[in-house]
């Protein structure tokens, strides 16, 4: 039995709440861990106006800190929330873009934009997407576009296609001779390093949109669990929604890809944690993903900075470390 309105508006404020102060304070902690050091009483004086004796620490605070720890918060409501939108369609945990190949084809676009020397915006941004969009064809011309909700067809085909974009990835860097090489690789694991305020507001203007777009559809996907026989009973149609829904979250995942890399097991591991927690509205699982996943890959990019002795490691690189094992646990629990 569906919940009413005033229901699931009362149990989305007292979910989102939380969740969004959680994700303030992980940015919070963002702005005030670095390589300088922790100082969260320079953050608090630079919110309230001072630092003016120190325009340094005041550059390294909102020049560095901040753009970086907001480029974390979008990529990680970004990966989580496509992959909770991958899980709904297939019906399955497993379901997410890396897994399906959408990110390797971005990931190819995108490797190839900077091969051929294009900016980072809107150069690489539309080679990224292009890879994505070409990989969404190639997988649906496999499984069939009335066959994109049977999940065994298009999570098999995804598999297949993810392995040779992962073939295609490996052939790029290896024809790679200059400079390219290194910065390709540790882009490629999920590096942050290059935020800055011109690359988040791109970022946002592109996948803010989408966002509210699959909220829109969150009922959609809801009903998409019951089965497309029933789904098309109840006036939805399907292959519209579903070819929506893959349009969609492609673009805003290439955008992720074009911008900081590869970052994996976030897609899994969160919409899967929520899902355990709230059950299966995605009324409520869209605004958790969002904040929640924000919250995580900002606190996995403090860990990135923080973990090594000198220097950094890309934040792909804890994503995986945590996630992996982490989802592991989650799978078990829900065989019990």
């Amino acid at each position: 039995m569906s919940l009413g309105r005033p229901v699931i508006v009362r149990r989305m404020l007292l979910l989102s709440i939380p969740l969004l102060v959680v994700l303030l304070a992980a940015v919070y902690l963002g702005m005030s861990i670095g390589s300088t050091g922790v100082d969260l009483r320079a953050v608090a004086r630079s919110l309230a106006g001072g630092l003016s004796d120190d325009p340094t620490l005041g550059t390294i605070i909102w020049q560095i800190r901040f753009p970086r720890a907001l480029l974390a918060a979008l990529i990680g409501a970004t990966l989580s929330l496509g992959g909770l939108v991958f899980q709904a369609i297939l019906r399955n945990p497993l379901a997410e873009p890396y897994i399906l190949g959408i990110s390797g084809g971005a990931a190819i676009g995108a490797i190839s934009g900077i091969l051929l020397g294009l900016s980072r915006f809107p150069g690489v941004s539309l080679t990224s997407f292009a890879g994505s969009m070409a990989t969404l064809l190639v997988l649906m011309l496999i499984a069939g576009t009335r066959s994109m909700v049977q999940n065994n067809r298009l999570l098999l085909s995804g598999v297949m296609v993810n392995a040779f974009c992962g073939a295609v990835i490996m052939f790029l860097i290896s024809i790679t001779q200059d400079s390219r090489l290194h910065n390709i690789i540790f882009w490629m694991m999920g590096d942050l390093s290059l935020a800055d305020m011109h690359q988040v507001t791109i970022l946002g203007i592109t996948v803010l949109p989408c966002f509210l777009f699959i909220f829109y559809l969150a009922h959609a996907m809801n009903v998409l669990l019951l089965g497309q026989e029933m789904a098309q009973s109840m006036g939805f149609d399907v292959r519209i929604i579903v070819s929506l829904l893959l349009v969609v979250t492609s673009l805003m995942v290439s955008a992720t890809v074009s911008h900081c890399g590869l970052v994996g097991f976030v897609g899994l591991v969160i919409p899967h944690l929520f899902r355990l927690l709230l059950g299966a509205d995605h009324r409520l699982l869209v605004p958790a993903c969002l904040l929640g996943g924000g919250a995580y890959m900002v606190l996995c990019d403090i860990l990135a900075r923080t973990l090594p002795s000198h220097g950094e490691m890309p934040a792909g690189v804890v994503t995986a470390l945590i996630g992996a094992p982490l989802f592991i646990y989650l799978l078990k629990r829900t065989e019990r």
